[in-house]
């Protein structure tokens, strides 16, 4: 019996032990599944899942024997769990876009980007949480509560697609989905030391996702590596007749993305640094000095670096260049008008009769309700949005750039029960450009046993996404910034994952029990949580030993 690690672990490495015979599909799962019943509801109490896909064994065994009898992997993303936030649509689980309000209800169909992952192979292991309605941006909802920081228990994990990115940063799976409406892939890529891909606007349907706001809306992938990020974006990228947008991407699309993750994609790339996006002020330090050693090693892989002294500024554009709360009613009534009879509700209205939602979100609901599209207003932000298009394409024509780089956050990822301020995502979600976050190091921090993770943002021109890809990737090979948070370890270093099934030719595996983990890896924030006691699902502080298991040959 092979051994086979699943912390930190990839695509190409799962895959890579799938033929050798070192693991199957369902002793992934099973160890998944593991990690998120010691680390979900015990121990650290992260409170990133919804609801665990009661069938994922099953298709974990049925790709098992497909692979036993062809000997071939049944798509590029074979056996691999995927962390999907609950405002995609599955046909077989509950999508409650975190709402108490739409608790229990399963649409018809998948969304389109769900279906292309089944087809791809891929096992939806679990739905996570969200920003109730993906209307802010530090993962709190009536479903589940807040989403706490792995690597630091009393801060959020950004959001508004907050669940997936703790979950990924914890190893509960492998690829996570999230959408992005302002900031919410890149959000938690940069709070939890992780790679994400906001593409640009036409590239990934939105069909069959809860939207937000149509305008702005699209959905990518959050990973521990920006590989893995590239390999599930050639999966759900392209043209959907259901999604009139994704009609812009019809001959933008490589074939795959995969050919432009190469070590020396800094070599010769202009690169302009966005001073404006700098905070100015003390709270802004930790962030601006983990940002001073990232770019150093932007010219280490050969790219120029250019300073950029345009002003634009990120809070003033989310106030009259964003139409997120504008386009909210209407899209978001489009979608709930459309569900079936026995939805349980079908309108922005009768979800604030009902009673049923977080109260942390009523204030922006009240809000949108007296905003609406087509308005004078409305398309002055449009025309705003426009303009900001044609600014960002003239400075990168006038220093010919091929990207631009900044701080994802001005500030340090907000304390749990405090708002997030000073995020810079509202760049891309108002024109549409695409944008990759990667780790761009740790922040020290008294709560924070390794650091705060910090996220750097690149953003290119539109379907520029090769180009991006190319730097992202080069950055990650030469960085290293990436490492696993403390508060969620794996039981066992050495453990091996049984491999039972078909295609296993060797004897199985009984497990044993392991000593506790160290207490200093389960120790209880500094600060209360007390805004983790909004709603009567909220999450609670568990000293709660999770159990740990080791493998020895069977006797």
């Amino acid at each position: 019996m092979g051994s086979f690690n699943i912390m930190e672990t990839t695509v190409s490495l799962v895959h890579a032990a799938m033929k050798a015979g070192e693991v199957t599909s369902r002793a992934l799962v099973d160890s998944y599944l593991r990690r998120i019943e010691a680390y979900e509801k015990k121990g650290p109490s992260l409170h990133s899942i919804i609801a665990v896909n009661p069938k994922a064994c099953d298709e974990a065994d049925y790709l098992d024997r497909k692979l036993a009898e062809t000997g071939e992997l049944q798509g590029p993303l074979h056996g691999i769990p995927v962390m999907l936030k609950d405002n995609v649509n599955t046909f077989d689980m509950a999508t409650t876009a975190g709402s108490v309000s739409l608790e229990g209800y399963i649409p018809n169909e998948d969304a389109f980007i769900t279906k292309r992952l089944r087809d791809a192979g891929a096992i939806i292991l679990a739905k996570t949480n969200l920003h109730e309605f993906a209307i802010w941006g530090e993962t709190i909802s009536s479903m589940l509560g807040q989403t706490v920081n792995p690597y630091d228990l009393t801060r959020t994990p950004g959001g508004s697609s907050g669940g997936t990115g703790a979950a990924i940063a914890a190893n509960f799976g492998i690829i996570g989905i999230g959408t992005d409406t302002i900031n919410s892939i890149r959000s938690p890529a940069s709070a939890c030391s992780l790679a994400g891909i906001r593409p640009t606007v036409g590239l990934v349907s939105r069909a069959g996702i809860v939207p937000y706001s149509l305008t702005q809306d699209t959905a990518g992938p959050i990973c521990r590596t920006v590989e893995d990020c590239v390999r599930t974006l050639d999966v759900i990228a392209g043209y959907d007749c259901d999604d009139p947008e994704t009609a812009w991407s019809v001959g933008r699309q490589p074939e795959s993305y995969m050919p432009f993750l190469k070590q020396d994609g800094l070599q010769g790339k202009r690169v302009g640094i966005l001073r404006s996006f700098f905070g100015k002020e003390e709270i802004n330090e930790p962030v601006n000095n983990v940002m001073k050693g990232a770019l150093s090693f932007f010219e280490e892989g050969g790219a120029v670096l250019i300073e950029v002294t345009d002003s634009i500024d990120s809070d003033e554009m989310i106030r009259n260049a964003s139409v997120h709360l504008d386009d909210f009613k209407t899209h978001l009534n489009g979608y709930l008008s459309g569900l079936r009879a026995d939805a349980p509700v079908h309108s922005v209205e009768e979800i604030l009769a009902s009673g049923k939602y977080h109260p942390g979100i009523e204030d922006n609901m009240l809000t949108a309700l007296k905003l609406d599209v087509g308005t004078a207003a409305y398309n002055e932000k449009l025309i705003r949005q426009a303009e900001m298009r044609t600014k960002i394409m003239k400075i990168m024509a006038d220093s010919e750039l091929d990207a631009l780089v900044y701080p994802h956050q001005q500030q340090l990822v907000c304390l749990i029960g405090e708002g997030q301020k000073q995020r810079n995502g509202v760049l891309c979600s108002a024109t549409g450009f695409p944008s990759i976050a990667v780790p761009a190091g740790f922040a020290l921090s008294p709560d924070a046993p390794i650091g705060v993770p910090v996220g750097l943002e690149i953003i290119g021109r539109p379907f520029s996404e090769p180009v991006l890809i190319e730097i992202a990737y080069a950055f990650e090979q030469l960085s290293k910034y990436r490492k696993p948070p403390v508060s969620t370890p794996s039981p066992s270093a050495c453990r091996p994952i049984r491999t039972p099934g078909p295609s296993s030719k060797r004897p199985g595996l009984r497990w044993r029990r392991l000593p506790p983990t160290p207490p200093a890896c389960r120790r209880p924030p500094r600060r209360p949580m007390s805004c983790m006691t909004w709603t009567a699902r909220s999450p609670r502080w568990s000293t709660e030993e999770p159990v740990r298991w080791a493998s020895s040959p069977r006797s």
